[in-house]
């Protein structure tokens, strides 16, 4: 393997030797020997997917790589794993192949492009996304089409500039939706299945965390046989796991069943549809936002009538081998899951989270999971070996919360930190300003306001802000443009792309926004020298999963916030705080405008012991100075 991993590090621009990357391909490689699950935490710039890499070329089965984020799927299959494949033939004696798999839903259905459909622009109207702009939609379905008949994938991502999702739904099915290659007639064409044979072949298949998590769910009939899994940004995975289970019933959503389904059933059906869709709105307008530990009688009867509504339409409803097998299949599909929700919410299990939200034509009742622990120890580690890895595995220094998440037993797996390449205590700061006051819900207070403005100024800009609620960034941009003459980019304003680009290439430019700047963006240089937070990212309260898993903490003889709300709070700010430090040139500081990470005694110091480690201090005016010298420097 040492061969190998040189190999890889000379073909890499600048490539050098890095301790952490050599011991986590060296664990990595005798976990897949041994069989051992494998947790392993790799900070930023230790070069972790050569490191899984590497020792996943020695296996005689295919290895599946599962990421979270579109941006690390793209770098492994565009730059690391053809580079990888150079570096390696002459070594290995072979050139090692590689594959990408997603949803069925990210490919081309050949049929539905052989007989397209006009329902999709109902769709979008019931959202009123569109509405008046036919011509727009009529010029992304004709540059579609002309794509269509080009491409060797049918890859939606190989579509640039890409095309909105109502006009994407017209070429496309999810795997459920799709009657299978056999009961197609246009299935020997079929990209997916191409996709799913190249995977097959395949030494390393890359997919992501969505599709993994589909893939446990149904009994890993996805996924090709391996013995190896990679599981990258592991810290995502339990997420993407709930988010794959997760489950709505919307009038729009049974208005869509009901007109798929409307050519194949009887009149009886459809006018049973037509009843439990209105008692189901009327039930729902006058249903309570927030969790429902029980469901209302007037909702339970309208989930009565649906139920009953969808058994009769399913059995109405056959698919053969003709041109309308898509289309049957996609109508009876849509039944029989609408069925399978609906009695989801009937049954009421103590396993299950219900609860009901949005406005309008837009509410909605969901159910989630209350733990996918369970299903991910039952399914994720089964007769294969599983290594998680991540710049963010560990809490408090610990891998237990990470392990549990995951549904690991103690004992079941083994464990290795290989730090990073980084030297944080001399490359950056980590300023808390625990003379502020706690901060509110209302927004931005005025003290933080001043604290931003004076943090902002010492540096001259160079600023990623990373807030905790919209109202909070738009209130920092607003006080930065009235009180400097930076320029201020604020997300929402624009797309985040073009956003970040003009953030890493003018300088003194501040980049202010939420939840998706503290992850995913990439800015070494001096370019992002200051990154602020203005509070603890801990989760609302009212949001009806955590507050169900703090009641089930609670209700054990726990502490629903120390272990469902701080490990939370954990991963986002270590994650946020990871923007700063992200080459072994870059220098600056974090500045949390939050004084309980300083003050709260219970789990102020848990959380600073999840961050990476740069030097730590309260005092304004060093901070002010070290910001002004750097100022100067750049």
């Amino acid at each position: 393997m040492n061969a190998l991993l040189d190999a890889a590090i000379a073909a890499v621009p600048g490539g050098q030797v890095r301790p952490g990357q050599q011991q986590m391909a060296a664990a990595i490689d005798r976990a897949r020997e041994t069989g051992s699950h494998l947790l392993v935490q790799a900070g930023t710039g230790t070069g972790k997917s050569i490191g899984y890499l590497v020792p996943s070329l020695l296996s005689d089965r295919p290895v599946v790589v599962s990421t979270a984020t579109l941006a690390l799927q793209a770098q492994l299959v565009d730059t690391d794993l053809p580079r990888l494949a150079d570096a390696t033939e002459g070594v290995l004696g072979r050139r090692p192949s590689f594959a990408v798999l997603k949803g069925r839903h990210h490919y081309l259905c050949a049929a539905k492009l052989a007989s397209p459909e006009a329902e999709d622009e109902q769709d979008t109207l019931d959202g009123g996304s569109w509405l008046g702009q036919a011509s727009k939609m009529e010029k992304h379905v004709t540059r579609l089409h002309d794509w269509a008949n080009d491409t060797e994938t049918g890859d939606r991502d190989e579509l640039d500039p890409g095309v909105p999702d109502v006009v994407w739904r017209g070429v496309s099915v999810s795997a459920r939706e799709c009657p299978g290659a056999m009961k197609c007639a246009q299935g020997d064409i079929c990209f997916a299945e191409k996709a799913r044979g190249q995977a097959r072949e395949a030494d390393i298949v890359v997919t992501n965390h969505s599709l993994l998590s589909i893939d446990l769910l149904n009994g890993r009939k996805v996924l090709p046989e391996h013995d190896l899994l990679i599981v990258d940004e592991a810290h995502e995975l339990a997420d993407r796991a709930t988010g794959a289970a997760q489950a709505e019933v919307t009038v729009a959503g049974i208005e869509r069943v009901m007109r798929r389904a409307g050519s194949f059933v009887s009149r009886e059906v459809k006018e049973k549809f037509a009843d439990a869709g209105a008692a189901f709105d009327a039930a729902l307008m006058n249903l309570p936002p927030g969790r429902l530990t029980q469901i209302p009688a007037a909702m339970r009867e309208a989930l009565t009538l649906l139920e009953g509504a969808c058994r009769e339409g399913a059995s109405e409803i056959t698919v053969g081998k003709d041109e309308e097998s898509v289309t049957k299949q996609q109508a009876k599909t849509g039944v029989t899951d609408l069925r399978d929700v609906v009695q989801r919410f009937l049954l009421e299990s103590e396993h299950d989270v219900i609860w009901g939200d949005g406005e309008g034509r837009r509410r909605q009742l969901t159910v989630a999971p209350l733990s996918v622990a369970g299903i991910l120890g039952q399914e994720l580690f089964a007769e294969r070996t599983v290594v998680a890895t991540s710049a963010t595995l560990t809490l408090g220094g610990k891998f237990d919360s990470a392990a549990r998440s995951l549904g690991l037993d103690e004992g079941d797996y083994d464990t290795l930190d290989v730090g990073s390449p980084f030297e944080y205590r001399k490359q950056g700061i980590l300023y808390v300003a625990s003379h502020l006051p706690k901060p509110g819900m209302s927004g931005l207070s005025e003290a933080a306001a001043d604290e931003l403005v004076r943090l902002v100024t010492a540096l001259g800009g160079r600023t990623l802000g990373l807030f905790s609620s919209r109202k909070a960034a738009e209130r920092a941009a607003e006080v930065l443009r009235e009180r400097t003459d930076l320029p201020i980019l604020l997300q929402g304003e624009e797309s985040l792309a073009p956003l970040v680009r003009r953030f890493r290439a003018e300088p003194e430019t501040c980049l202010l926004g939420v939840m998706s700047l503290w992850q995913g963006v990439d800015v070494p240089g001096d370019s992002c020298q200051l990154v602020v937070v203005d509070r603890l990212p801990f989760p609302r309260p009212d949001e009806p999963l955590t507050a169900a898993r703090s009641a089930a903490a609670d209700n054990s003889g726990g502490s629903g916030f120390a272990q469902v709300s701080v490990p939370y709070a954990a991963i986002r700010l270590a994650q946020g705080v990871g923007r700063l430090i992200r080459s072994v040139d870059d220098k600056g500081v974090v500045a949390v405008l939050d004084p309980r990470l300083e003050t709260a005694r219970s789990y102020g110091r848990y959380l600073r012991e999840s961050l990476p480690p740069l030097w730590y201090t309260t005092d304004k005016e060093k901070v002010a100075g070290a910001l002004s010298r750097l100022k100067a420097a750049s």
